[in-house]
C-alpha cells in the first residue's frame, strides 16, 4: 500500500511538472505569435524559401504518389522550420533575429541579400540616415584636379550598329547631393561627402551612363536637377527625397510614354576596403543594387537586377556587391520601382572612390546592360 501511494504521487508530480511545461510553451507561442507583426513583407520574407515548383509537386505527391513519377524526386518543405519562425519571429540560421525585439531600433538593420556578391556580408549592407539640410545646401571647395575632363572633349567613339529611335531609359539621382570625398578639398568625414556641383556629385556619374548607353545605341534621358535646392524651396527635407523624385520620374513618363527602364543613381557610405576591386590592373567602384519590395511587383525588379549582376559578376568578377531587396521596416520601401518593371536602385562605389573608378565602373555596367536591353528589345520582352 505505501510502495502504491509513493508511485501515485511521483507520477502526479511528474504528470504537474510536464502540464506546467506544456503550459509555458503554449502561452509563450501564443504571446509571441501576437506580439509578431505578421505583415505581407514579413510573411513575404519568411515564405521566400519556399519555391512555387517545390509547392506544387509536394500538393501533387500527397494526393497521389504516381503522379510525379518514380524518376521525379520531389524536395521535403522545411514546414517545421517555417511554422517555428511564423511562431517564434527567430530565425535560428540569423542571430540578428535573436536580438532584433529586444533592441529598439535595431529592427532597421533587419535586411537580407538576395544575391551577395564577393566578400560582401551583413555589415555591408547600406543603412539610411537623414541628414540635415543645412549640411546638404552647404556648398563646399571642390579640388578641381579631380574632376575628369568632359567627355566632349575626348576622342569620339564609333558610331554604334544599331540604336534604338525612341528615348527608352531615365537615368535620375534621389540623393542629388551624394558625392565622393577624393573631389572635395578639405573633406575627411564621410557624413561631409556632399556637394551640389553637378561635375562632383552623383550627377556626373548619371551623365557618363547617359552617354556610354548612347554609344550602345540607347538612348536615356537624364535628370540634371539640384534635389536639395528643390527640397527647401518647398520646405521640404531629406525625408521627403524619394517623394519628390517620384514627381519628376512620373512627369518624365507621362511627356515619353517610351520611357520602360529607370536608374536611380547613389553613392554608399563605405569605405574604400569595401567599394573598390581590381580587376585587370584597373581600379572599380564596385555596385551594388538595391530593390524596394513594399509592391505587388517587386520580383520582376529582383529578377532584372540579379541578371544584371550575374552578368557582370560573369565578366567582371567582383564588380557587384550583390543585390538587395529593402521594404518600408529598412527604408524608402519602393524607390519609384512601383512605377516600371524595370527600375533599379543603383550605388556606384563608396565615398573613398574618385571619379575614374566610377567611370571604370559605369562603362562595364553600361556593357552589361546594353547587352540585356538589346536581347528584351530583340525578344519583344520589352
Amino acid at each position: 500500500m505505501e510502495s502504491t501511494k509513493r508511485t501515485g504521487f511521483f507520477l502526479f508530480i511528474n504528470n504537474t511538472v510536464i502540464f506546467l511545461v506544456l503550459l509555458f510553451i503554449v502561452i509563450s507561442t501564443i504571446t509571441s505569435v501576437l506580439s509578431t507583426k505578421l505583415s505581407s513583407e514579413y510573411v513575404g520574407n519568411i515564405l521566400r524559401k519556399v519555391q512555387s515548383t517545390e509547392l506544387y509537386l509536394n500538393i501533387i505527391q500527397s494526393q497521389n504518389h504516381y503522379l510525379t513519377g518514380k524518376d521525379v524526386e520531389v524536395p521535403k518543405l522545411p514546414i517545421m522550420e517555417l511554422s517555428f519562425e511564423l511562431a517564434t519571429n527567430l530565425k535560428p540560421y540569423d542571430i540578428r533575429s535573436f536580438l532584433g525585439n529586444e533592441i529598439p531600433g535595431f529592427f532597421a538593420y533587419d535586411t537580407q541579400f538576395y544575391v551577395a556578391g564577393k566578400g560582401t556580408d551583413y555589415t555591408d549592407i547600406p543603412f539610411e540616415s537623414s541628414a540635415p539640410m543645412e549640411v546638404l545646401l552647404k556648398e563646399r571647395e571642390i579640388a578641381e584636379e579631380m574632376l575628369l575632363v568632359d567627355e566632349d572633349e575626348e576622342e569620339p567613339t564609333p558610331a554604334p550598329e544599331k540604336t534604338i529611335d525612341e528615348t527608352i531609359v531615365h537615368i535620375y539621382q534621389s540623393h542629388s547631393w551624394e558625392s565622393y570625398l577624393p573631389l572635395l578639398r578639405g573633406v575627411s568625414e564621410p557624413d561631409d561627402a556632399t556637394s551640389n556641383n553637378p561635375e562632383a556629385n552623383v550627377i556626373a556619374v548619371g551623365k557618363m551612363l547617359k552617354n556610354e548607353l548612347a554609344d550602345k545605341g540607347i538612348k536615356a534621358n537624364h535628370d540634371t536637377r539640384n534635389v536639395p535646392k528643390d527640397l527647401a524651396a518647398r520646405g521640404w527635407n531629406y525625408n521627403h527625397s524619394y517623394q519628390y523624385s517620384r514627381e519628376t520620374v512620373e512627369a518624365a513618363m507621362t511627356f515619353n510614354s517610351d520611357v520602360e527602364y529607370l536608374i536611380d543613381i547613389h553613392r554608399d557610405a563605405l569605405r574604400k576596403e569595401k567599394t573598390t576591386e581590381v580587376i585587370d590592373g584597373k581600379s572599380y567602384a564596385r555596385l551594388l543594387f538595391v530593390v524596394g519590395t513594399a509592391h505587388k511587383n517587386y520580383e520582376k525588379n529582383l529578377e532584372f537586377a540579379e541578371s544584371i549582376h550575374h552578368a557582370i559578376e560573369k565578366k567582371y568578377p567582383g564588380l557587384s556587391r550583390g543585390v538587395i531587396p529593402k521594404g518600408k521596416s529598412t527604408g524608402n520601401g519602393l524607390y519609384n520601382q512601383d512605377l516600371s518593371n524595370r527600375a533599379i536602385l543603383l550605388e556606384v562605389g563608396g565615398v573613398d572612390n574618385n571619379l575614374e573608378e566610377a567611370r571604370n565602373s559605369i562603362k562595364a555596367f553600361a556593357d552589361i546592360y546594353s547587352e540585356i536591353v538589346w536581347e528584351e528589345r530583340e525578344a519583344g520582352e520589352f
